[in-house]
């Protein structure tokens, strides 16, 4: 009898903030622990996909979680992902599926969760937190929110969850368990991405944020300052205008905070 919850966690490998090397991605990790932890509590298999070279050792370290198997689609660097993870998850009937909110080298634009779920019809759930339960064809979802807050849902099977940072922590990987894990590798097709070839990469830039100047003489003043929901300023609520009219005034405000010139 097949499970009643097919999951596929997707991986990439990271990179470290400080020393550039390669490493388990963090967000990522949260996802297969997630996974993991989901196919203990309920019918459900969890398998781990990744999209790129077979031989990268950094896959050895989310196979030693635990995992017997890790699936490698195998494709170039450069190539695009998403044609060939779409298939996979057609071809595996899979039915959830976890994945970071955006990956920690390349691109690093967050879009493919996105770009799957316009591409198979799923909802797509973000910021994830904790999958509280899976009854019926029906997931509760905790939700990550500004300054720690919560939120809990309800979405139908299936569907692509982005696993945020307030999720569960990853388990400490272990060497041995890492090398005996089975590497399936899955031959892909040549999915040239003819637009990215002509890009021009470079390393991002931090934007230099406002410094918002407290004037606060006691302790209790700081606190409560450091952690009051902003008050929107300046913004107004269109309802009744035309396409035009909206999109004009969201080009201004673009303008005005200088993210287009």
């Amino acid at each position: 009898m097949p499970p009643s919850v097919n999951m596929v966690a997707l991986v990439s490998v990271g990179r470290h903030p400080q020393s550039g090397r390669s490493r388990r991605a963090e967000q990522d990790g949260r996802a297969v622990e997630m996974g993991m932890n989901l196919s203990c509590d309920i019918d459900g298999q969890l398998s781990v996909v990744h999209v790129g070279d077979s031989k990268e050792p950094v896959l050895r370290q989310y196979a030693g979680m635990g995992l017997d198997a890790l699936t490698v689609l195998e494709q170039d660097s450069g190539l695009d992902v998403l044609p060939g993870v779409v298939t996979y998850l057609k071809e595996t009937k899979a039915n959830l599926v976890l994945t970071g909110v955006r990956a920690e080298r390349g691109e690093s634009s967050g879009m493919l969760p996105y770009l799957l779920a316009e591409q198979l019809g799923w909802p797509l759930v973000p910021r994830v937190a904790e999958i509280l339960s899976i009854k019926e064809g029906e997931a509760q979802v905790l939700l990550a929110l500004p300054r720690g807050q919560r939120r809990s849902i309800t979405v139908a099977l299936p569907f692509i969850a982005t696993v945020d940072n307030a999720a569960k922590g990853a388990r400490q990987t272990a060497y041995g368990p890492g090398l005996r894990a089975q590497l399936n590798v899955v031959e892909s097709e040549d999915n040239t991405d003819d637009i990215a070839t002509s890009w021009d990469i470079s390393p991002a830039k931090p934007r230099p944020k406002r410094m918002k100047v407290v004037k606060a003489k006691s302790a209790a003043d700081r606190f409560k300052a450091a952690t009051a929901k902003p008050a929107g300023g300046g913004g107004r609520v269109m309802k009744n205008e035309t396409a035009e009219e909206k999109a004009q005034a969201i080009f201004d405000l673009l303008k005005q905070e200088k993210i287009v010139r």
